[in-house]
């Protein structure tokens, strides 16, 4: 490979590093960080000793393990008593947690910059110099010549998102500064109590906080990218079978839905919690009143959506009441192993949600038999619009949806890769190259969640997770 492709390749390794790490560290910087600082820490270079009166308090350091710098705090005075100084302090401290978080945040996005704009720099000579070779082509060797275009073609797709990249690196900045400004104004607020409005100041740190909420929120969709893991939770079961959790439950819902094997069942037990499920610890079981078919069922906001056994029959069933709320026929879909998987078992029908909503993902003859996709109403389970794709879905290993898109798995055994995906939002399609680490070498069942940005997957009797790197977007307010 190439110079400017292996740099390339840094890039986008880059680009993940900085998806991932701003998912992790986003909540400290809106008052999750259990970190506390003095609000009168001063920061000072490593190579500063503190005057008499001060003490050392932390450090940090940069990703590549330098000393950024030292923080050190006075000693308690006796204005630590007084109600409204201790509120500054700790609002103080909040901001200070901020500006620490966004400092190293910055290093980092600086560093990656630089990358960047000389990737872009080579990007540019290159095409130059093809055009300049295109001109007098006829000099050079057919097979030259198309080595060149090929590279060529390989680059051209990624200026955009270097571009993107770069506007997003301006909003990083743009969020330092104003906590800069801020913790400017509070230090001084510290240093002379009672010139400013405190409560002012309090929905200032508010409206901050409530900005970077909103460019979490703007971080939840994004173009798969990555797959790692996985990390087993349990050995259970046939080689068969699904476990799941609602991605519209609140946090401190953590039930697992357990279901083994792909016909001739109807027990559903539930577990109050990953660690009860772990440790076998069931708290309800469900007798429901249809036997399902297939691994391919879903969770979604309290209740269970399955194909009923030999039929394109999908049932929505209430956890909370213990009855069917809602059953339709999927027009033209087919079932019991007209259509399924390359693995079998009744996978004709596979029910999904993700950002967006509900899906059904199945094959109908009208579509020669290649995946349809159907977007379903959560209530109704009335199909609300379908796209038909060129994929056989015979072909297909597993699939998952992600922010309205279909990745599609070329095997269910040693060696699948993500190979194929569908753009219900373009009504475009791609071939991929995202591998994944088939661990127990038989998956029967493989669904993404969006609360835990995970992929549940049955593995030949193990029930494991894996990992998903998402290449987001951050949209800003001249973008809507």
């Amino acid at each position: 490979m190439s110079p400017p492709l292996l740099k390339l390749g840094a890039v986008l390794s880059t680009v993940a590093m900085i998806s991932n790490w701003m998912s992790q560290t986003l909540p400290s910087l809106v008052g999750l960080n259990t970190t506390r600082l003095s609000t009168s820490d001063t920061l000072v270079s490593s190579c500063d000793v503190p005057k008499e009166g001060w003490q050392v308090y932390s450090s940090a350091q940069d990703p590549d393990g330098r000393c950024i710098c030292t923080v050190v705090a006075p000693e308690q005075n006796l204005c630590s008593r007084d109600a409204k100084s201790r509120q500054l302090r700790q609002l103080l401290e909040k901001v200070q947690n901020m500006s620490q978080s966004i400092e190293v945040l910055n290093l980092r996005t600086q560093r990656d910059f630089q990358y960047v704009l000389k990737m872009e720099t080579q990007m540019k000579g290159l095409k130059a110099k093809f055009r300049q070779i295109e001109d007098d082509r006829k000099t050079l060797m057919t097979k030259h010549f198309q080595e060149l275009k090929e590279k060529m073609d390989e680059l051209l797709p990624l200026i955009p998102v270097l571009e993107q990249y770069k506007t997003d690196a301006k909003l990083i900045t743009q969020f330092k500064e104003e906590i800069r400004n801020l913790s400017t104004v509070l230090t001084g607020i510290q240093e002379e109590i009672g010139a400013y409005d405190y409560e002012e100041l309090h929905q200032r740190v508010l409206s901050l906080e409530t900005r970077l909420r909103d460019c979490m929120k703007k971080l939840t969709c994004g173009k798969l990218m990555k797959i790692t893991g996985p990390i087993t939770v349990k050995i259970s079961g046939t080689r068969f079978g699904a476990w799941m959790t609602d991605p519209l439950a609140s946090e401190k819902n953590n039930r697992v839905w357990y279901m083994d094997s792909y016909t001739n069942n109807k027990i559903v037990r539930e577990y109050k919690s990953i660690a009860d499920f772990v440790s076998g610890a069931e708290s309800r079981t469900y007798n429901l009143p249809f036997k399902w078919a297939g691994t391919n069922h879903v969770v979604y906001n309290g209740s269970l959506y399955f194909n009923k056994y030999q039929s394109n029959i999908i049932i929505k069933y209430s956890f909370d009441t213990g009855r069917v709320l809602a059953q339709r026929s999927l027009e033209y879909a087919g079932f019991h192993n007209v259509y399924p998987y390359t693995w079998g078992g009744f996978s004709d029908i596979d029910l999904m949600a993700d950002e967006i909503g509900l899906w059904a993902v199945y094959a109908t003859n009208q579509n020669a038999g290649n995946i349809v996709i159907s977007q379903l109403n959560q209530d109704t389970l009335e199909v609300l619009k379908s796209w038909s794709t060129g994929y056989p879905k015979r072909s297909a290993g597993e699939s998952f949806m992600i922010c309205g898109t279909l990745y599609v798995t070329n095997s269910h055994l040693t060696g699948a890769k993500v190979y194929y995906s569908y753009s219900t939002k373009t009504s475009t399609y791609e071939y991929t190259d995202i591998p994944f680490h088939n661990q127990y070498f038989h998956i029967s069942m493989l669904d993404y969640n969006a609360r835990d940005r995970a992929l549940y997957a049955w593995n030949n009797g193990h029930q494991v997770l894996f990992n998903v790197t998402l290449f987001h977007v951050i949209k800003t307010e001249d973008d809507t």
